[in-house]
């Protein structure tokens, strides 16, 4: 997927960027050779491949560091609400602000 200029300049314009006619080129070589990369990247056969969750498994065994899920704090919603102005149903009450 190649860029064009007009497709810099719209991007320019979108992200509210004064570009001179040098910059647009220099803009129009980099995300050409991004998209490049990322054809390339398409290009490699994965499959059979598993996903890594770290890029350090790739080259010696890592331990994950998960602790068990379970509850650590007990249940305080009704002193947290304690000051709030107006609460209904365990959520706090805002004024409403879109007509």
């Amino acid at each position: 997927m190649a860029l064009t200029p007009q497709d810099v300049g719209r991007i320019a314009h979108l992200a509210r960027l004064a570009l001179s006619e040098a910059e647009q080129a220099r803009m129009l070589e980099q995300l050409n050779g991004f998209f490049d990369i990322v054809e390339r990247m398409r290009a490699v056969d994965t499959t059979g491949v598993e996903p890594l969750y770290t890029p350090l498994s790739a080259v010696q065994d890592v331990a994950l560091r998960l602790r068990e899920d379970v509850v650590t704090e007990v249940d305080q919603r009704e002193a947290n609400q304690r000051s709030a102005p107006a609460v209904e149903d365990g959520l706090f009450l805002v004024p409403k602000v879109i007509e």
